[in-house]
C-alpha cells in the first residue's frame, strides 16, 4: 500500500466523496508515486466515482468492489461462483446505465473471475437477461436446499450454524467439532460455500453443523442478498454459534459487526451462543473469565471444546433429552440396547422378572418405548 489519507467532514461531498481540495491533493500525490489504483473505504456513488477517475485520471474502487474482487477470488463450487457474478452484475448496472463503461475495467484487473474478465462491454438489457437467469438457477438451487431442510425436520435432525467475522476461527472449530478437513486459510472470505457435517452430541443426539461466510463490518446489502441461498442456512438454524476471535483486540466492533448482520437476516428468535475462540492466544488467563454469555474455547489446542458441546446440547429445543423410566421384560432385552445405543443410561436394576431402567433419551426416541414406561 502506498499510503493512507482520512478525512473528517461534516457532510459526504456529492460529487466526490471527499472534498475537492483533497481530490486535488491526492491527485498529486498519485502522479508524484505513480500509484495506478485508489481504493475508498466506504461505498461510492457512480456519479462519485467516475468524478474521482476523470479528475485524478487514476482507477478508482470503492470497499464493495474490492470484497466483490476477493470473494471472485475464494469462490470454487458453481453456486459460489454464481452468488459472486450476481454480486458483481448487482452493483455494476446502475454504473453501465447511459455511460458505456467497459465491464473489464470494472470488473477485472484484481484477480476477479467475474463477468468482467470475459466481457468488454455489455448493455443494461444483457446485464438484466444474465441477472434474471442466474437467480433463476439460484432460487432451483434454493428449492434443493429447502427439500434437504425439510427432510432434517421431519427426522428432528437439528442444525447448528457457525457465523463470525471473518478469521474468526470458524473453519478451524468446525473441523475440531466435526474432525473434519475443511480448508483453512487466514485469508479474507476463505470459506464462501456453506459445507454441512455431522455432530454426535453428549446426550447422542446427532446434529447437523454449517460452517459459513465470515461477516465483516458494514457488509454490502448487494453480498446479503446474493447470498441468500447460503446465508438461509443460518436463518433456517436451530441454534447459531457466533465464533468471536477473543485474542483480536478488537474482538468486541467484530462482535457489534456481526450482530449488525444477524439483525438484517430476521434471526432474533434463534438462541445464539457467543464462543469465544483463539484464547490460547491470550497471555492472561483475565480473557478466559467465566461467563454465562458464552463460552472460551480453543479451537487449535481443543481446550473448552468439550465444555461447548455439553452447552449446545443444552440448547438445542428441537427433539429435547428426556428422563425416562422403562420396566422391561428379560424378552426384550433388545431394547435395552437401543437404550446404550441412542441416549445415556444412568440406572439399571434386574430382577427375577424385569429390567428396571433409568435413562435420558431424546423424546422421539423415548415416544418409540412408550409401552415399557413404568
Amino acid at each position: 500500500m502506498a499510503g493512507r489519507i482520512i478525512q473528517s467532514r461534516p457532510n459526504l461531498d456529492p460529487a466526490f466523496f471527499i472534498g475537492r481540495g483533497k481530490v486535488h491533493q491526492l491527485r498529486e500525490q498519485i502522479q508524484s508515486g505513480h500509484i495506478t489504483l485508489l481504493i475508498f473505504d466506504d461505498e461510492l456513488t457512480p456519479t462519485q466515482q467516475r468524478n474521482l477517475e476523470n479528475l485524478t485520471e487514476c482507477r478508482v474502487i470503492d470497499r464493495t468492489q474490492l470484497i466483490l474482487a476477493i470473494f471472485a477470488q475464494r469462490a470454487r463450487t458453481r453456486e459460489g461462483k454464481l452468488q459472486v457474478e450476481l454480486a458483481q452484475l448487482d452493483y455494476l448496472r446502475p454504473r453501465l446505465t447511459g455511460h458505456g463503461v467497459e465491464l473489464s475495467r470494472l470488473g477485472g484487473g484484481i484477480g476477479t473471475r467475474g463477468p468482467g474478465e470475459t466481457r468488454l462491454e455489455m448493455d443494461r438489457r444483457r446485464i438484466v437477461r444474465r441477472i434474471a437467469r442466474i437467480r433463476t438457477e439460484m432460487e432451483r438451487v434454493r428449492s434443493q436446499r429447502e427439500l434437504h431442510r425439510q427432510h432434517r425436520r421431519d427426522t428432528l435432525i437439528a442444525t447448528l450454524s457457525l457465523v463470525g467475522y471473518t478469521n474468526a476461527g470458524k473453519s478451524t472449530l468446525f473441523n475440531a467439532l466435526t474432525a473434519s478437513e475443511v480448508k483453512v486459510s487466514k485469508q479474507l472470505f476463505s470459506t464462501l460455500d456453506p459445507t454441512l457435517r455431522r455432530i454426535l452430541l453428549p446426550s447422542k443426539r446427532m446434529a447437523l453443523l454449517s460452517d459459513t461466510v465470515g461477516f465483516i463490518r458494514k457488509l454490502p446489502h448487494t453480498l446479503v442478498t446474493a447470498f441468500r441461498a447460503t446465508l438461509e442456512e443460518v436463518v433456517e438454524a436451530d441454534l447459531i454459534l457466533h465464533v468471536v476471535d477473543r485474542a483480536d483486540p478488537q474482538f468486541k466492533d467484530h462482535e457489534v459487526a456481526v450482530n449488525s448482520v444477524l439483525e438484517d437476516l430476521q434471526v432474533k428468535h434463534i438462541p445464539i451462543l457467543q464462543v469465544y475462540n483463539k484464547i490460547d492466544l491470550l497471555e492472561a488467563r483475565s480473557g478466559r473469565s467465566d461467563s454465562t454469555k458464552g463460552v472460551f474455547v480453543s479451537a487449535l489446542t481443543g481446550e473448552g471444546l468439550k465444555e461447548l458441546v455439553h452447552r449446545i446440547d443444552a440448547l438445542l429445543l428441537r427433539d429435547p433429552v428426556v428422563d425416562c423410566h422403562f420396566v422391561l421384560p428379560h424378552a426384550e432385552a433388545r431394547v435395552l440396547s437401543l437404550i446404550q445405543q441412542k441416549g445415556r443410561l444412568l440406572e439399571k436394576e434386574i430382577t427375577a422378572d424385569f429390567i428396571r431402567v433409568h435413562a435420558q433419551l431424546p423424546q422421539s426416541v423415548a415416544r418409540q418405548l412408550n409401552s415399557f414406561v413404568q
